[in-house]
């Protein structure tokens, strides 16, 4: 069937036929999609986002308010993408719609909104994101905050800006790259040399995650570069239809760290660790970033996955604690980093590890999902909490911020006697013995 002529517009943002083609429309998705479990509406699974994608490319269908409304409404967590026998790249295809959607302006006010002021205008520059960040941590230690929620002003104001408040992470009292050196050395003599991108968000608001790491890393005889001027590696962008701004990002990202000589690449944030992997395909063929793009990605490691191949220091460590764990989606299902988060753990003395049903269900986090849609965000939180608490540990275990805010989001509204916390954290706590 010819293309209609008004839509193949559209084209350039969703990927090839032979991608869109590969789902075999089997149903193992649906049992893993948390949109599809709420709803039971196929429109609302991934094969049938997945139908309504091939439309849209096909120019059968426009790109309507039913279908802005299910790109959206998914989660992209990629649970579907494991579950898959026929090894469908989904997420590229729901991230390609969402470009779709946000070139021709028909997103919807709110997310519109977290699109072009949140992400492009504060999270994609660094010194709006420490403006901001310093008036949010103001607002956050001086009372004010307090007082518009306990008021109810905030609520009268809007409901949603009253949601949205509640979900900020509390911004740190210092970015961690304002408190390290560009390089620091281990006491002994190295044995790797690794890159440590602080993030942008990330370091604002989970500095002590970022210095955690960095001690972490100094005890397995890692020196580390945590260079100066980062931008945002454009994670937060390329998965929520801003691939330009993401794209553009990235290539200041790799522009700004060929400079240094490095082994590995260390992330520890699901999210971003997953986009950076996605760097040489994402710059395939580029005569400019192509070859530095595949070393680069090849090299990135989630902090567990580089732990696994040193080997876990535990000279020294103990912690009686009980601990569960909770598979950030981006890690779990994009990275397929699985069993090492759960393998360094294990090897803790004194540690104890109770199993979380449903670990690799998503949170409701999903990026900017919990505050776009945060009514939905609320019903997937809820499943989580009771998962938790049914687990009886006193920590969480996450390897993503966004889950991590996400969650103890839900500690504090159903009051749960629970700590959730980075894993890396709760390495520097058993190397201190606490």
């Amino acid at each position: 069937m010819e293309k209609s002529p008004d839509l193949k517009k559209y084209l350039p943002y969703l990927p090839d036929d032979d991608v869109l083609s590969q789902c075999m429309h089997c149903g193992m998705c649906l049992a893993t999609c948390p949109t599809y479990e709420l709803t039971k509406m196929e429109r609302s699974s991934p094969r049938g986002r997945i139908k309504l994608i091939k439309n849209l490319a096909e120019g059968n269908l426009p790109i309507t308010e039913t279908f802005i409304e299910e790109m959206n409404f998914c989660l992209d967590c990629q649970a579907c993408e494991t579950a898959c026998p026929a090894g469908v790249k989904y997420g590229s295809m729901v991230e390609g719609a969402r470009e779709a959607i946000s070139r021709e302006n028909l997103d919807r006010f709110l997310p519109r909104t977290i699109k072009r002021i949140g992400l492009n205008s504060v999270v994609a520059n660094p010194s709006v994101l420490n403006t901001t960040a310093a008036l949010i941590k103001f607002y956050q230690k001086s009372g004010i905050q307090e007082i518009m929620h306990n008021s109810g002003f905030l609520r009268f104001i809007s409901p949603k800006l009253a949601d949205a408040d509640k979900l900020a992470p509390k911004m740190s009292d210092k970015p961690a790259r304002k408190t390290i050196p560009e390089v620091t050395k281990p006491a002994g003599q190295a044995k790797y040399k690794v890159l440590f991108p602080l993030g942008c968000i990330m370091d604002f608001a989970f500095a002590d995650i970022n210095i955690d790491t960095l001690k972490v890393l100094l005890k397995h005889d890692c020196e580390v570069i945590s260079p100066y001027n980062q931008v945002c590696c454009g994670s937060l962008h390329a998965h929520n239809g801003e691939k330009k701004k993401g794209f553009e990002l990235a290539a200041k990202t790799l522009d700004l760290f060929r400079e240094f000589e490095f082994d590995y690449v260390i992330s520890n944030s699901a999210g971003c660790g997953a986009f950076m992997k996605e760097y040489g395909h994402v710059f395939e063929g580029d005569p400019v970033f192509g070859e530095i793009a595949k070393e680069f990605s090849a090299k990135v490691k989630d902090i567990t996955e580089f732990l696994s191949i040193t080997g876990l220091n535990t000279e020294g460590m103990y912690l009686d604690k009980t601990v569960t764990y909770h598979d950030a989606c981006h890690l779990a299902h994009t990275q397929k980093v699985v069993n090492e988060p759960r393998n360094i753990i294990a090897q803790i003395p004194g540690l104890k590890i109770v199993p979380l049903n449903e670990a690799s269900w998503c949170c409701g986090s999903a990026g900017i999902y919990n505050v776009a849609r945060y009514d939905d965000a609320e019903k997937f939180l809820e499943r989580k909490m009771k998962n938790i608490k049914d687990s009886g540990a006193e920590y969480v275990l996450a390897a993503n911020p966004g889950c991590l805010g996400q969650i103890n989001h839900g500690i504090e509204k159903w009051d749960l006697n629970v700590k959730a916390i980075h894993t890396v954290t709760l390495l520097r706590m058993a190397y201190e013995g606490k």
